[in-house]
Protein backbone atom coordinates (compact mmCIF):
# COMPACT_ATOMS: atom_id res chain seq x y z
CA UNK A 1 0.00 0.00 0.00
CA UNK A 2 2.88 2.61 1.02
CA UNK A 3 4.20 1.74 -2.63
CA UNK A 4 0.94 2.85 -4.31
CA UNK A 5 0.75 5.84 -2.62
CA UNK A 6 4.43 6.61 -3.25
CA UNK A 7 3.98 6.25 -7.14
CA UNK A 8 0.15 8.15 -6.96
CA UNK A 9 2.66 10.76 -5.15
CA UNK A 10 4.68 11.00 -7.58
CA UNK A 11 2.84 11.15 -10.26
CA UNK A 12 0.64 13.47 -8.88
CA UNK A 13 3.49 15.64 -8.75
CA UNK A 14 4.35 15.12 -12.16
CA UNK A 15 0.92 16.33 -13.45
CA UNK A 16 1.65 19.31 -11.29
CA UNK A 17 4.91 20.03 -12.58
CA UNK A 18 3.51 19.40 -16.52
CA UNK A 19 0.29 22.04 -15.61
CA UNK A 20 3.01 25.01 -14.28
CA UNK A 21 5.33 24.52 -17.25
CA UNK A 22 2.11 24.92 -19.47
CA UNK A 23 1.23 28.10 -17.46
CA UNK A 24 4.52 29.59 -17.78
CA UNK A 25 4.97 28.91 -21.20
CA UNK A 26 1.45 31.04 -21.56
CA UNK A 27 2.64 33.52 -19.45
CA UNK A 28 6.25 33.45 -20.82
CA UNK A 29 5.59 32.89 -24.84
CA UNK A 30 6.35 35.19 -27.98
CA UNK A 31 6.31 35.12 -31.32
CA UNK A 32 8.19 37.01 -33.84
CA UNK A 33 7.51 36.78 -37.36
CA UNK A 34 9.22 38.18 -40.74
CA UNK A 35 7.34 41.08 -41.80
CA UNK A 36 4.15 40.17 -44.05
CA UNK A 37 2.37 41.93 -45.95
CA UNK A 38 -1.06 42.72 -44.12
CA UNK A 39 -3.99 42.19 -45.41
CA UNK A 40 -5.81 45.28 -43.97
CA UNK A 41 -3.55 47.98 -43.43
CA UNK A 42 -2.71 48.64 -39.98
CA UNK A 43 -2.26 52.83 -41.02
CA UNK A 44 -5.99 53.29 -41.68
CA UNK A 45 -7.01 51.98 -38.02
CA UNK A 46 -8.17 54.67 -35.26
CA UNK A 47 -8.10 54.86 -32.11
CA UNK A 48 -10.06 57.30 -29.30
CA UNK A 49 -7.37 58.90 -27.19
CA UNK A 50 -8.05 58.80 -23.48
CA UNK A 51 -8.42 62.60 -23.56
CA UNK A 52 -11.72 61.86 -26.29
CA UNK A 53 -9.78 62.54 -29.37
CA UNK A 54 -9.23 60.95 -32.42
CA UNK A 55 -5.86 59.31 -33.09
CA UNK A 56 -5.90 58.41 -36.58
CA UNK A 57 -2.80 55.60 -37.59
CA UNK A 58 -1.71 57.06 -40.42
CA UNK A 59 0.42 59.17 -38.70
CA UNK A 60 2.12 56.27 -37.50
CA UNK A 61 3.65 55.50 -41.02
CA UNK A 62 7.22 55.32 -40.90
CA UNK A 63 6.96 54.26 -37.16
CA UNK A 64 7.66 51.57 -34.97
CA UNK A 65 4.73 50.84 -32.34
CA UNK A 66 4.28 48.97 -29.08
CA UNK A 67 1.08 48.37 -28.10
CA UNK A 68 -0.22 47.22 -24.83
CA UNK A 69 -3.31 46.30 -23.00
CA UNK A 70 -3.52 48.31 -19.55
CA UNK A 71 -5.37 47.78 -16.74
CA UNK A 72 -4.39 49.47 -12.75
CA UNK A 73 -4.94 46.78 -10.28
CA UNK A 74 -3.39 43.93 -12.26
CA UNK A 75 -0.38 42.29 -10.65
CA UNK A 76 1.76 43.42 -13.88
CA UNK A 77 0.46 47.01 -13.79
CA UNK A 78 4.02 47.84 -12.49
CA UNK A 79 5.16 47.07 -15.88
CA UNK A 80 4.44 50.70 -16.61
CA UNK A 81 7.17 52.31 -14.85
CA UNK A 82 9.08 49.96 -17.84
CA UNK A 83 7.15 50.99 -20.69
CA UNK A 84 7.22 54.65 -19.46
CA UNK A 85 11.08 54.41 -19.19
CA UNK A 86 10.75 52.24 -22.94
CA UNK A 87 9.02 55.54 -23.87
CA UNK A 88 11.53 58.04 -22.08
CA UNK A 89 14.38 56.07 -23.61
CA UNK A 90 13.23 55.46 -27.40
CA UNK A 91 10.04 57.19 -28.27
CA UNK A 92 11.03 60.20 -30.60
CA UNK A 93 9.87 60.09 -34.32
CA UNK A 94 10.48 56.39 -34.90
CA UNK A 95 9.11 54.91 -31.69
CA UNK A 96 5.57 54.55 -30.27
CA UNK A 97 3.98 53.16 -27.10
CA UNK A 98 0.57 53.04 -27.09
CA UNK A 99 -1.34 51.68 -23.97
CA UNK A 100 -5.36 50.35 -24.10
CA UNK A 101 -6.96 50.24 -20.83
CA UNK A 102 -9.36 46.78 -20.72
CA UNK A 103 -11.42 46.04 -17.83
CA UNK A 104 -12.09 42.11 -19.44
CA UNK A 105 -9.71 40.30 -17.11
CA UNK A 106 -10.61 40.23 -13.64
CA UNK A 107 -12.67 43.21 -13.58
CA UNK A 108 -8.59 45.15 -12.94
CA UNK A 109 -9.96 48.28 -14.81
CA UNK A 110 -12.99 49.82 -13.45
CA UNK A 111 -12.67 53.44 -13.42
CA UNK A 112 -13.55 56.07 -15.85
CA UNK A 113 -11.05 57.96 -18.33
CA UNK A 114 -10.34 60.20 -15.83
CA UNK A 115 -9.54 57.82 -13.26
CA UNK A 116 -7.35 56.16 -15.22
CA UNK A 117 -5.45 58.84 -16.42
CA UNK A 118 -5.22 60.03 -13.10
CA UNK A 119 -3.73 56.95 -12.14
CA UNK A 120 -1.20 55.99 -14.64
CA UNK A 121 0.34 60.15 -14.08
CA UNK A 122 0.11 60.06 -10.44
CA UNK A 123 1.72 56.67 -9.91
CA UNK A 124 3.71 56.03 -12.47
CA UNK A 125 4.16 59.69 -14.33
CA UNK A 126 2.84 57.89 -17.73
CA UNK A 127 3.46 60.26 -20.64
CA UNK A 128 3.18 57.60 -23.89
CA UNK A 129 -0.42 57.88 -25.79
CA UNK A 130 -3.02 56.31 -23.49
CA UNK A 131 -6.28 55.41 -25.43
CA UNK A 132 -9.84 55.23 -23.94
CA UNK A 133 -10.59 52.03 -22.29
CA UNK A 134 -11.59 49.02 -24.83
CA UNK A 135 -12.57 45.39 -24.83
CA UNK A 136 -9.50 43.22 -26.65
CA UNK A 137 -11.14 40.27 -27.27
CA UNK A 138 -14.82 38.93 -28.14
CA UNK A 139 -17.49 40.04 -30.06
CA UNK A 140 -17.23 43.61 -28.92
CA UNK A 141 -13.36 43.69 -29.40
CA UNK A 142 -12.05 46.93 -30.62
CA UNK A 143 -11.00 47.17 -34.18
CA UNK A 144 -7.10 47.30 -33.54
CA UNK A 145 -7.40 44.28 -31.47
CA UNK A 146 -9.36 42.73 -34.31
CA UNK A 147 -6.72 43.09 -36.56
CA UNK A 148 -3.97 42.23 -34.09
CA UNK A 149 -5.44 39.25 -33.43
CA UNK A 150 -7.10 37.89 -36.61
CA UNK A 151 -4.41 36.66 -39.78
CA UNK A 152 -7.32 37.35 -42.00
CA UNK A 153 -6.40 41.18 -41.37
CA UNK A 154 -2.85 41.45 -39.98
CA UNK A 155 -1.70 38.62 -42.62
CA UNK A 156 0.58 36.85 -40.14
CA UNK A 157 -1.54 34.76 -37.29
CA UNK A 158 -4.92 34.60 -35.22
CA UNK A 159 -3.92 35.73 -31.46
CA UNK A 160 -5.42 35.45 -28.17
CA UNK A 161 -4.85 37.99 -25.51
CA UNK A 162 -5.12 36.22 -22.45
CA UNK A 163 -4.15 38.55 -19.75
CA UNK A 164 -3.58 42.25 -19.21
CA UNK A 165 0.15 44.19 -20.59
CA UNK A 166 0.05 41.63 -23.54
CA UNK A 167 1.92 43.29 -26.10
CA UNK A 168 1.84 43.75 -29.93
CA UNK A 169 4.85 44.92 -32.09
CA UNK A 170 4.31 46.53 -35.27
CA UNK A 171 6.47 47.83 -37.59
CA UNK A 172 7.37 50.95 -39.68
CA UNK A 173 5.41 49.67 -42.70
CA UNK A 174 2.59 48.63 -40.53
CA UNK A 175 3.34 44.62 -40.45
CA UNK A 176 2.72 42.76 -37.36
CA UNK A 177 6.14 41.41 -36.06
CA UNK A 178 5.47 40.27 -32.39
CA UNK A 179 3.09 38.47 -30.19
CA UNK A 180 4.57 38.79 -26.51
CA UNK A 181 2.19 37.86 -23.45
CA UNK A 182 1.79 39.51 -20.36
CA UNK A 183 5.18 37.89 -18.48
CA UNK A 184 7.44 39.39 -21.19
CA UNK A 185 8.11 42.64 -19.55
CA UNK A 186 8.38 45.85 -21.70
CA UNK A 187 12.82 45.74 -21.31
CA UNK A 188 12.62 42.66 -22.60
CA UNK A 189 15.97 42.23 -25.12
CA UNK A 190 13.16 41.65 -28.26
CA UNK A 191 11.32 44.85 -27.10
CA UNK A 192 14.10 47.34 -26.69
CA UNK A 193 15.67 45.70 -29.85
CA UNK A 194 12.88 47.07 -32.02
CA UNK A 195 12.46 50.18 -30.14
CA UNK A 196 16.20 51.00 -31.22
CA UNK A 197 16.43 49.64 -34.30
Amino acid sequence: MRIDLHWISISGLLILLAIGLSAWKLYKSSATYAPQTAMENFHDLSATTIEGATYDFNQLKGKRVLIVNTASRCGFTPQYTDLEQLHKQFGDDDFVVLGFPCNQFGFQEPGSAGDIASFCENNYGVSFQMMEKVDVKGNDAHPVYQWLCDKARNGVEDHKVGWNFHKFLVDEEGRLVASLRSGVGPLDDVIVDFAKR
